[in-house]
């Protein structure tokens, strides 16, 4: 993942309501409809639309058109070259012990 493609994807979840909507989306096990997600959320539907059209600017939500409806899955492939961008160096580029730790979790005294 490129430096801008990584400021793209953290500028779009950078907001509460995307935030919500891109965490919704990874939890769930399959694509939903923009109608499912703005019930799921209670969330008016043109504010809906606004966030999907940035995470998907983004690379992170993929979205599949089918007859009237618009179906919506996380990129979970750029959610992961995202967290790979973001950890590539931690703990001093020598990797970190996530068999020792929970996934994500760094140890800074080694």
């Amino acid at each position: 993942m490129q430096h801008q493609q990584a400021v793209q994807a953290l500028s779009a979840m950078a907001h509460e309501g995307r935030l919500a909507l891109f965490r919704y989306l990874v939890q769930s096990m399959t694509e939903m409809s923009a109608g499912d997600l703005a019930t799921a959320l209670a969330m008016p539907s043109s504010t809906l639309s606004f966030h999907l059209k940035a995470l998907t600017q983004a690379g992170l939500v993929q979205a599949r058109h089918e007859g009237r409806f618009m179906y919506y899955s996380p990129h979970r492939s750029a959610l992961n070259e995202l967290l790979v961008y973001l950890t590539e160096n931690c703990c001093g580029g020598s990797g970190c012990p996530t068999t020792e730790l929970g996934a994500g979790e760094c140890s800074s005294a080694g």
